[in-house]
Formats: structure tokens, sequence, C-alpha cells
């Protein structure tokens, strides 16, 4: 005899772990999500956006599980009471690349000088609005070349990759994190800002002030910072941090 469904037990699926991150990570939190719910069996959905519109939405009141922004910004969320006290998790630490278009010329970047010449050489200069950007804005007042090429840089809409831009021709000298630029057609990754004018972002991950789902939140996170994820983070031109 067929059962009543009536009688039969009820189960109710546990909802996904939300997230929101900027475009630096997206690639990398995508395999490491998907390796986690493997693992797990926990749903994990993390949408992508420009870091400074990401910052943003959570900043008025939208809610998710799971931040993952600049440890910079998420300090600064934290201090809002948008993330819980002291849930701030690092995992990478992500260097400034240089690009150029596939097939030009590839410019000598491997000193201070070298960036500089390119950059008064260059047709045209992309940059992020994230902290790539920021660094690169500081870098050129303090050489002294800000307002000299001020109508050749472009930055990059918020969610645009600076690479998208090079690949296409609108920029003949990019810059943003590794982890961006990696895997993209139509471009060429010349290499990292040289040391003494490098900067490395530490990436990092908050938990929601309201999420509901934090212990499953901790349990990824934990995951995603473990020496499990190394190699992985590695592949897609980050260190652990």
């Amino acid at each position: 005899m067929a059962k009543n469904p009536a009688e039969a037990p009820s189960e109710v699926a546990q909802p996904p772990i939300t997230g929101i991150s900027s475009m630096a990570t997206r690639h990398l939190l995508a395999e490491l999500a998907a390796a986690f719910t493997e693992r797990s069996g926990m749903r994990v959905a993390i949408e992508s956006a420009g870091g400074v519109d990401a910052r943003k939405r959570v900043e008025a009141g939208e809610d998710f599980d799971v931040v993952f922004l600049a440890s910079e910004a998420i300090d600064g969320l934290m201090a809002g009471g948008h993330l819980a006290p002291g849930s701030r998790v690092d995992l990478v630490r992500s260097k400034i690349a240089i690009a150029v278009p596939a097939g030009s010329p590839r410019p000598d970047v491997g000193s201070e000088e070298g960036v500089r010449r390119a950059v008064l050489a260059a047709r045209s200069v992309g940059h992020s609005t994230g902290p790539s950007g920021v660094h690169l804005q500081k870098l050129f007042e303090r050489w002294g070349i800000a307002e000299k090429i001020e109508a050749r840089l472009m930055k990059a809409p918020p969610g645009v990759p600076v690479g998208t831009l090079v690949a296409r021709g609108d920029v003949t000298l990019g810059f943003q994190q590794l982890s961006e630029l990696l895997g993209l057609d139509g471009i060429q990754v010349v290499g990292t800002l040289p040391p003494p004018i490098e900067h490395v972002t530490v990436f990092s991950a908050g938990i929601g002030a309201r999420s509901q789902n934090a212990a499953a939140a901790r349990e990824m996170l934990a995951f995603m910072a473990s020496s499990d994820t190394a190699a992985v983070k590695r592949r897609h031109g980050m260190e652990p941090a």
C-alpha cells in the first residue's frame, strides 16, 4: 500500500552559504566553494562584484553569510557592525601584475625605473578601482607624473577586468591583481611590480553579523584557509595568507 505523503518524514534542505566577493578572487573562490561542497555536501552561492560596490552593498544592509574583500575593507565592515567581531580569516596574498596586448613588444618592468618608463611611453594606461588602482595612483603621484599622464589613464568600471580593456586595445599597458589577468585571451602578462614598488593585498573573509548560517560559514572558511588549498591558490596567481 502506498504511504500517505503526509506521513512521509519531511526534509528541509539547508539553505546555501551565501557570500559576496570582489572580482580579484572570484575564480579562486568558485573552485574552493565547489571543493567544499563536494566534501561537505553544503551548498555555496558566492556572488562577485567590483570591490567598492560589494562593500557598499554590505554597508547598505544587504545580508550575506560571508564577505570576501581586501583585509582593510573587512576590518572597516567589522568596525561598522556589518560583520561579526573577530570573524576575520585571511585567505590569500595577491600581487599586482602588468599586462600588454598579445603580440606587442614586452616592456622592461624588472625595475622601478623600467616600470616608470613603460608608463610614460604607453599610449594608454589602465588600472582598477580596487586596491591595485589606489596603489598605482599613489605611485604616479610619488613619481611626479600624475598630471602628465592623466589624459591617458583609464580606470576600468567596477566589475570589468583591466585585462579586458587591454585585450580589445583600449589600453596598451594594464595593471591589476595577477589573479585577474591570468588566463585571459588577447593579453600577455609581462611581470609583477618589482620589490621597490610592489604592493601585496591580503584578501580576507568575515562572517555577516546577521548570518543565520554562521556555523556552516565558519566550517567553510576553515577549509578555505587550510593547507589543503595552498596549491589551488598558487595556481590562481596568489599565495596562502
